[in-house]
């Protein structure tokens, strides 16, 4: 049954929204109707959108935007960054829409799930109407971690990130590059945005991603604690986590070390990860590699392949979690470590966002 959508919030992950919802023909019983803090012209996914403009000044003028709306998606530079705070629960209130938010206003409020389609879709009911979607850096790891936990139970997990500056958003994008274009032509970076990163970013990795806490951990780094405990519902995991902001456009990369309750080789995780039944949005990227320059060029003949940020950007594996580098940990009884990479535009956000709303339409929640 088509649906009548709306979308709050227009840089790089309302962009990828868009893309989403063309691609995979998602049922629009309208055009998509689109705002954010002010009225223009704006192109998303290759197509003009006329955006209308939600300004708290004018408050009930700006909230007729949501009506007759079934479902909203709120996207912007890190998701809503107040948007949704400010105007999700009025659009449900006043106009009953379903309200999907990439943004990080409730991700832990305990009356909204926190969802990732292929792992808690089920905490999602007719009664739902605000539905949370996490933080990109903690979607791609609890996909791959929770065909392995249902296999033998999770008990510790070490995870350090390597992730692109789009996470910050567009205005990084360009910061990245102009950087760059410094180094080529100057040999040293001499001028940067001190409100985006700290320093630098063109060939140096910051471990600092969001604020720091009192305890020395970054935001970011607690909230891949907090939201995996709440989206696999095990608020006792133990869980440990370091931030670090790499020089890529796009394309989030993972080092995991899993420490499992029961018996799991990395012959076992590799076997379940590749199965498409149980590990649905996993793609294996492991074993022997195919690169004929291993041996001939490089010779390697033992080199393995595995998954890369660039490759998160090929048509086939955009909204797919890749994993590689599947291996035993001998220091504990039951460990691996694993690498996984997606791409945090697109499955780290505006793909879940549209798969939740798919699958609320699957149920009949929506439409």
């Amino acid at each position: 049954m088509a649906v009548r959508a709306g979308l709050v919030g227009v840089g790089p992950v309302g962009d990828r929204i868009v893309c989403c919802l063309k691609e995979r023909n998602f049922p629009l019983a309208d055009e998509l109707r689109v705002a954010a803090t002010r009225a223009r012209k704006e192109i998303l996914a290759g197509e003009e959108f006329a955006v209308q403009a939600l300004d708290e000044s004018d408050f009930d003028n700006s909230l007729k935007f949501f009506e007759g709306l079934d479902v909203v998606f709120f996207a912007g530079r890190e998701g809503a960054k107040g948007a949704s705070a400010t105007w999700a629960k009025p659009a449900i209130e006043r106009y009953g829409c379903y309200c999907i938010d990439n943004g990080s206003d409730f991700r832990l409020d305990p009356q909204v799930p926190l969802v990732v389609p292929e792992v808690n879709m089920e905490t999602v009911t007719d009664a739902t109407r605000l539905i949370a979607s996490p933080n990109c850096s903690t979607i791609q790891m609890v996909v791959a971690l929770w065909p392995l936990h249902k296999a033998a139970g999770l008990r510790r997990v070490v995870v350090s990130t390597y992730q692109a500056v789009s996470g910050w958003g567009g205005a990084a994008q360009k910061q990245l590059y102009d950087e760059l274009r410094q180094l080529v032509e100057r040999g040293r970076v001499d001028d940067w945005n001190p409100s985006i990163f700290p320093r630098p970013i063109a060939l140096d990795c910051l471990p600092h991603i969001d604020r720091f806490t009192p305890g020395g951990y970054t935001k970011e780094e607690m909230k891949m604690v907090n939201e995996s405990r709440k989206i696999m519902g095990l608020p006792e995991l133990k869980i440990t986590a370091t931030a670090v902001r790499v020089p890529v456009d796009i394309g989030h990369a993972e080092s995991i070390n899993i420490e499992f309750e029961r018996p799991l080789d990395a012959d076992t995780a590799r076997q379940i990860l590749s199965d498409p039944g149980q590990a649905p949005g996993v793609v294996v990227i492991d074993g022997p590699t195919k690169d004929p320059n291993a041996a001939e060029v490089r010779n390697a003949p033992e080199e393995l392949q595995y998954p890369t940020q660039a490759d998160v950007l090929r048509e086939e594996w955009k909204d797919m979690v890749l994993v590689g580098r599947i291996r035993d940990d001998d220091t504990v009884a039951h460990g691996i470590n694993l690498w996984c990479v997606a791409d945090n535009l697109r499955k780290g956000a505006a793909t879940n966002v549209v798969q939740i709303a798919e699958k609320m339409i699957e149920r009949g929640i929506i439409g």
